[in-house]
Order: structure tokens, then C-alpha cells, then sequence
């Protein structure tokens, strides 16, 4: 559906400037990326309302999106997938709450997962050169580190969460 949207977008696009340099297929995927992150965060903001959460969720937006763009991680494989998946697991998550023992253990295990696993699954996402994901590790680490200090249980929730998409499994 998502990607069905994003090419009809980028066809009308190239209709009405034929001239603009992009082609079709990278206008249809960074449409794809704009509706699919758009859909995620609306649906996510629209389901906390109703659990009096909103907060929280914009928390795990911001928090899950950040390490995300410094970790890595696994793709779904289809937008839509992605956008029902993680809005679900986000309005979930929103609702938890933990003690500060079981929000420094769940930080303490995303910061192992991180320091084992970031970056991962960013080849093909990213320009970054590989001599710069050791600075990537350290980011990842860093930004979690932060939530030692700030000791938010939605945030240790989203970081775990996050961290465990950084696993491989057996090919």
C-alpha cells in the first residue's frame, strides 16, 4: 500500500516536471521513507490518545528514531508491515511502566546489545563509510547511556527494543 501511494506520487510527479533529475524509482523511495515514518507517527500519536499515553509515545518516537539512525537494525518486509508493527509496539510500550532496577536492567542490556551488534543492516541504507561505524557503536552507546541518567522506563523500553533489532539471525 505504502509503496503502491509512493509511486503513484512520484509518476504524478515526474508528470508535472518532467525535467526535475530524479527518476521515478528514487522519488517513489524517498516518498516511501516520508509516508512510512508520516504513518507511524501519526497512527502511534492517534492510538496513545485514546490510552491518555500521548506523551510517552512521542517519547518513544523520539527515542526509538534516534538510535535507530545511529544502530541500524532489521527491516520489515513490506511499509505497511513496518508501519503496524511499530505503531502497535509503540502505543504498548507507552503504557509501561518499570521500577528503576528493571529500567537500568533493561538499559544495561540494550547497551551490550549495542556495543555487540550497532551498526547493523546499514549497508545498503546508508552512504556512511564503514571506517565509521566504530563512531556509530559509540553514538549508539553514548545516546543510552543517557537514559542511565535520565532513567525513563518508556525509553529503556524503546532502547531495548530498538537494540534487539540489531541481532542477526542465522542465514
Amino acid at each position: 500500500m505504502i509503496e503502491t501511494m509512493a509511486f503513484k506520487i512520484a509518476n504524478q510527479i515526474k508528470r508535472i516536471v518532467p525535467d526535475h533529475p530524479a527518476s521515478v524509482p528514487v522519488l517513489k523511495y524517498a516518498l516511501a521513507l516520508i509516508l512510512n515514518a508520516s504513518m507511524i507517527i501519526l497512527l502511534t500519536l492517534f492510538a496513545s490518545f485514546f490510552t491518555g499515553r500521548m506523551v510517552e509515545a512521542a517519547t518513544i518516537l523520539v527515542a526509538f528514531a534516534l538510535l535507530r539512525q545511529v544502530s541500524g537494525g532489521i527491516h520489515l518486509k513490506t511499509g505497511m508491515a513496518c508501519v503496524l508493527v511499530t505503531s502497535v509496539a509503540f502505543t504498548y510500550i507507552s503504557c509501561i511502566s518499570l521500577n528503576n532496577g528493571l529500567t537500568n536492567l533493561f538499559n544495561g542490556i540494550a547497551l551490550i546489545l549495542v556495543l555487540c551488534f550497532a551498526p547493523s543492516r546499514i549497508e545498503k541504507q546508508s552512504r556512511i563509510p564503514v571506517r565509521f561505524y566504530p563512531l556509530l557503536r559509540l553514538l549508539s552507546s553514548l545516546l543510552i547511556c543517557t537514559n542511565f541518567v535520565i532513567g525513563s522506563s518508556v525509553v529503556a523500553v524503546a532502547f531495548l527494543l530498538q537494540s534487539l533489532t540489531l541481532i542477526r539471525g542465522r542465514r
